[in-house]
């Protein structure tokens, strides 16, 4: 297995069985120390950079959160706007990423252009860690997800999931090149003008992923063990930021999962999965079910991060 110190995180394209399983390791090493909110020195002489050009609130901040549990520094950009690539300048990721890799030892970036993390990656002497790029991937995010499901379900092989939303995420994505090392069969639903591009069902048939396509959320929620969802309202990701402007319309039924489709519907011991934040595809009475598992979800996004870093910056092996 290829040594983890010193490695870029930027898509799970790149990621073999093995891999996972070794990163799932070393968050029970550091599940504990998050659990009992204590802080460690293994970081302490290590300095994270985050490079965030689109708004964030978990990603960010449970990678901010993950250094300080770990003992580490961090400093920063939360908006492209405070920065020179934002203004007049329009400075290349080139250009900040050759002085940001003087600020700190790794680089966590989110970008409003797909491959962006990997143009850094490119040019920076110093790990990059893909926070999330445009409609390209997020790496971090699946993995926290599939870490989820190993805790609550004692495996990932074997289980059924259904995923929910606008396929041209980059979670969807992510998500699709994991179920390649994984024996998990997968059944997508989303709007017909947000279905699997032709590219991305190329890629799948190629990874030989299990998977197909329904319309309608209720033709496989009664199969599912996992279910996976995430907004069909949002906003586009190929900006830098996009702001509401009026009201939305709602998310069609065939969308939701509400308390009612899963008392009726689904299994009494599936888990529901959402990255957040969300819409009203999962209204807020569903949070106090038992399916519900997106606060564990967050919880673990703090584990993941202190793993991924641990790992990339050479303190676990």
């Amino acid at each position: 297995m290829r040594s983890f110190a010193g490695r870029d995180i930027l898509s799970l394209k790149e990621f073999e069985r093995n891999e996972f399983f070794h990163v799932f390791e070393v968050a029970d090493e550091m599940e504990p120390i998050a659990r009992s909110r204590r802080n460690t020195d293994l970081l302490a002489e290590k300095t994270m950079v985050t490079a965030f050009y689109q708004p964030s609130t978990r990603t960010r901040l449970a990678h901010e959160a993950a250094m300080h549990r770990l003992g580490g520094h961090v400093t920063g950009f939360a908006d492209a706007k405070m920065t020179r690539a934002g203004d007049f300048y329009q400075e290349s990721i080139k250009d900040t990423v050759k002085m940001l890799e003087f600020y700190g030892d790794v680089i966590v970036m989110r970008h409003f252009q797909q491959g962006a993390p990997h143009e850094a990656a490119k040019w920076a002497s110093i790990p990059i860690i893909n926070g999330g790029d445009g409609w390209g991937e997020h790496p971090t995010q699946i993995l926290t997800d599939l870490y989820t499901v190993l805790t609550e379900k004692g495996t990932i092989d074997g289980l059924k999931w259904l995923a929910v939303g606008d396929m041209r995420m980059r979670t969807m994505h992510s998500l699709g090149y994991a179920m390649s090392q994984f024996d998990c069969p997968i059944t997508f639903v989303s709007p017909p003008d947000m279905s699997l591009t032709d590219e991305f069902r190329t890629e799948l048939n190629q990874f030989n992923v299990n998977f197909n396509e329904v319309e309608h959320v209720e033709e496989a929620i009664a199969d599912a063990d996992v279910i996976l969802v995430e907004p069909v309202v949002q906003p586009d990701y190929t900006k830098a930021r996009d702001e509401r402007t009026g009201e939305l319309d709602l998310t069609p039924a065939n969308y939701k999962i509400t308390r009612e489709l899963l008392a009726t519907k689904a299994k009494p011991d599936a888990i529901l999965l959402h990255s957040l934040p969300r819409m009203d595809e999962v209204p807020t009475d569903v949070d106090i079910t038992r399916w519900s598992r997106y606060w564990q979800e967050a919880f673990n996004g703090v584990v993941m991060r202190m793993a991924l870093l641990a790992l990339v910056l050479g303190k676990m092996e």
